[in-house]
């Protein structure tokens, strides 16, 4: 997978995705060292919503993913709202040395399946790995819980970038192969009925932007990717 600026051509695909979770999870700093490898030990609460872009390529596509961090406070909830809705992938983070961040998770799935597609990619991420010290939630609750609600996860460290990367990546490159499935089985039944009717580069809108194929349709694939 290889990184392109801005400049060098124009993106193939372009993804939503959302970082939601309880205030001072990490969010913040999990999107800039992804986006940006900065980290920012004393970072401010997220006022409302802020979003990055960052390309990158799979199998010779040019993939854009929108990355759109959502304030955790309450008080920024119906602000934050509107903005899940087109999200076809997400991040649901919790701090591993808070269990009320991690009591919290099923509050966050319904709020992001309310306000957006049940079929998000979503992938549960137990952020601040590296204070071992001071962890109250388990690798072995976090992977139960990703079971249970079908999920991918991985622990995360945006201090020391561990599987930070890895994290935003597993969610692109899911929702990519979701979407390639589905043309080729969408393909296939149109060959079926009428080979006249395939026609090549056929581009759609998803997200307000043309990519290929947005029919198809994002489902939730049960996952563990463990730290």
């Amino acid at each position: 997978m290889a990184f392109y600026s801005e400049e060098e051509k124009t993106e193939d695909y372009l993804f939503k995705i959302v970082l939601i979770g309880d205030s001072a999870v990490g969010k913040s700093n999990l999107l800039a060292r992804f986006a940006r490898n900065e980290f920012y030990p004393n970072s401010k609460s997220t006022i409302g919503v802020e979003f990055q872009t960052q390309k990158m390529e799979i199998n010779g596509k040019e993939i854009k993913a929108q990355i759109w961090d959502t304030a955790g406070q309450e008080r920024f909830r119906a602000v934050t709202s509107a903005y899940y809705r087109g999200a076809v992938g997400a991040l649901l983070v919790y701090d591993i040395s808070r269990r009320q961040t991690f009591d919290s998770i099923g509050r966050w799935l319904n709020e992001l399946h309310t306000h957006s597609d049940m079929n998000v990619v979503t992938i549960l991420v137990g952020n601040k790995s590296d204070l071992k010290d001071a962890r109250e939630v388990t690798t072995a609750e976090g992977k139960t819980l990703a079971e249970a609600e079908g999920l991918f996860f991985m622990e995360t460290s945006a201090l020391d970038s561990s599987n930070v990367t890895a994290a935003f990546q597993t969610v692109v490159k899911e929702i990519y192969n979701i979407i390639l499935s589905r043309k080729v089985i969408i393909s296939q039944e149109l060959k079926h009925k009428d080979p006249s009717s395939l026609t090549n580069g056929k581009t759609v809108v998803l997200q307000g932007e043309t990519i290929e194929d947005a029919t198809a349709e994002v489902p939730k694939k049960a996952g563990c990717c463990s730290s």
